[in-house]
């Protein structure tokens, strides 16, 4: 059956009918519609505003009412209310008419600006793949075309995709702007991709783009989160600093990379250039003090956000000083600031003082936190049953893992990841599949070998199995960090700083075996897992053993 049959069976004179849509009738006065609309006919121009409408307020009855009077009046000729008929029912979530109303349209006989609304319609509403055939459809292409998608991949996860569209603009002559560079930088962030970052920022120099406060922060973010803080400050020194946005990509960055003190002093340094601090800028103070134990920094600025700035609390600042207090082992604290919340806490905040009873082997707390998470997540249940296995009370972990089980809940699988010459190298936990297994294999049984030799002894107190030390010892030989550090050492030159980008938080017993293996390779290694960033160094790491 044809769309245009499908929407005439479902639609009716009086309203929707069919069992597509309940059978209320429309409300056409309550929407505050034209009045020419509700003539016998209406133009183009009616519909399309009503159109416009109808994304606004996500309202897919007025939709198909409007596609069924398109059709009946004559007006499926017309590309710009088609096109824009399409991003409508991709707002509304209705993508599977979407689809079959770009199938059966022309993409060329849409005006340029149509087709470009299209892709950013699909692509918001996570249709990659409709937004790419509306994208290669096309005969011509201008730079809001390639912005939308190249943005449209950044938004859905999808960074290196993102970056072959970028070459692919290049190479077809259309210049970018710097709203093409903008979601390229962030995508780049998030990645950790170092390589792609400088090619990126090196185009952007090139193209003589100009630099305003969003690409000065999303460069200062950039380079932070690709661990190249220093050049993160370099830039943050070079650009105007005329909005809050660029302050804080800074005291952010400074803070995953666990320099607390230095976040401070770009914030007193902010304080005497006038510039206004919000909500934002005084959450990444409040992580950089939780980062580095600076309980006493911490709550001053929480108590300065109030008091001083005006700026109410928020429910995630709260769960800062929760993480904060948690950390540096004042549990009851951190249970009291829970309790003097003015809004209901949510799960996170009960995560972080989760994983601070795990820290400190409090289970009889842990219990308590986990009363108060209604939806128990994979990572919920690790915690918990990590505090159990340390205090070895292997019944009550083992209990937790058969609620697991009975719950369908799965353990979220850490992965790692590498980038070599601008290509991302990815690892699980025992994972064979790179095609360079065997000599990963080779590099990492040897390095374990030589820091057995070195007298490191595997921390297993929370490996979750009530076996001898030797067999858990064997499990956590092979989690991805070390596999993919394996792999760096493997292809890169003796003496190379190499980095390393974790899913997850990186656990004791890696943290502690790459401090051993800094010491014995004479070499830098960063790990930025989920929480910061580490700088194993000469066996110390960055984090001072605080994370």
């Amino acid at each position: 059956m044809t769309l245009v049959m499908q929407t005439r069976r479902h639609i009716g004179a009086q309203g929707v009918t069919g069992s597509l849509y309940p059978r209320a009738p429309i409300s056409w006065d309550s929407l505050s519609f034209p009045s020419e609309f509700h003539s016998a006919r209406g133009d183009h121009q009616t519909f399309y505003c009503v159109l416009e409408a109808c994304k606004l307020s996500s309202n897919s009855r007025t939709a198909a009412e409007i596609h069924a009077r398109i059709i009946r009046f004559g007006y499926r000729t017309y590309p710009s209310l088609i096109a824009n008929l399409i991003s409508t029912y991709a707002h509304c979530d209705r993508l599977n008419l979407a689809r079959q109303l770009l199938d059966q349209s022309f993409v060329g006989e849409f005006d340029l600006v149509f087709v470009n609304m299209i892709i950013g319609s699909l692509m918001k509403a996570g249709e990659c793949g409709l937004a790419k055939k509306v994208f290669y459809k096309m005969p011509t292409r201008d730079t809001v075309t390639w912005n939308s998608i190249i943005g449209g991949c950044v938004r859905n996860s999808r960074f290196e995709e993102a970056l072959r569209f970028f070459r692919e603009m290049l190479s077809s002559n259309v210049e970018p702007d710097a709203f093409t560079f903008a979601p390229l930088l962030s995508g780049c962030a998030r990645l950790g991709s170092l390589y792609n970052a400088q090619w990126v920022h090196t185009v952007m120099i090139e193209k003589n783009i100009e630099q305003n406060h969003i690409l000065g922060a999303a460069l200062v973010d950039m380079y932070s989160k690709c661990g190249r803080i220093q050049s993160a400050k370099e830039i943050f020194c070079s650009v105007r600093r005329n909005d809050v946005s660029v302050w804080n990509a800074m005291i952010n960055g400074l803070a995953s990379h666990g320099l607390g003190l230095d976040a401070i002093a770009i914030f007193l340094e902010m304080e005497l250039e006038k510039a206004s601090p919000d909500s934002i800028t005084f959450l990444g103070i409040l992580k950089a003090c939780s980062h580095c134990g600076l309980v006493e920094e911490g709550r001053k600025y929480f108590d300065q956000m109030r008091s001083y700035y005006s700026i109410m609390p928020q429910l995630h600042h709260y769960g800062a000083m929760v993480d904060l207090l948690g950390r540096a082992g004042l549990l009851e604290e951190a249970f009291a600031v829970i309790d003097s919340m003015p809004m209901e806490p949510d799960i996170v905040i009960y995560r972080a003082l989760l994983s601070a009873c795990r820290t400190y082997k409090k289970p009889e707390l842990g219990e308590a936190a986990i009363v108060n998470i209604s939806h128990l997540r994979s990572g919920d249940y690790v915690l918990l049953s990590n505090i159990y296995c340390s205090i070895n009370r292997w019944n009550s972990a083992e209990r937790v893992r058969e609620a697991m089980k009975k719950t369908g809940v799965r353990k979220n699988r850490g992965k790692s990841w590498v980038e070599l010459v601008g290509t991302i190298h990815q690892f699980k936990a025992g994972d064979r599949s790179h095609p360079e297994t065997e000599a990963i294999y080779g590099v990492l049984e040897g390095l374990i070998q030589r820091i057995k030799f070195e007298g490191f002894a595997s921390v297993t107190e929370l490996v979750l199995m009530d076996v001898s030390d030797e067999e858990k010892g064997e499990s956590l030989n092979y989690h991805s960090e070390k596999l993919a550090l394996a792999f760096a050492i493997l292809k890169t030159s003796p003496g190379k700083e190499i980095r390393i980008f974790k899913n997850l938080r990186i656990c004791h017993d890696c943290h502690c075996w790459i401090k051993v293996v800094s010491t014995v390779l004479s070499r830098v290694i960063i790990v930025r897992d989920r929480i910061r960033f580490h700088r194993f160094q000469g066996g110390f790491c960055s984090c001072g053993d605080y994370w």
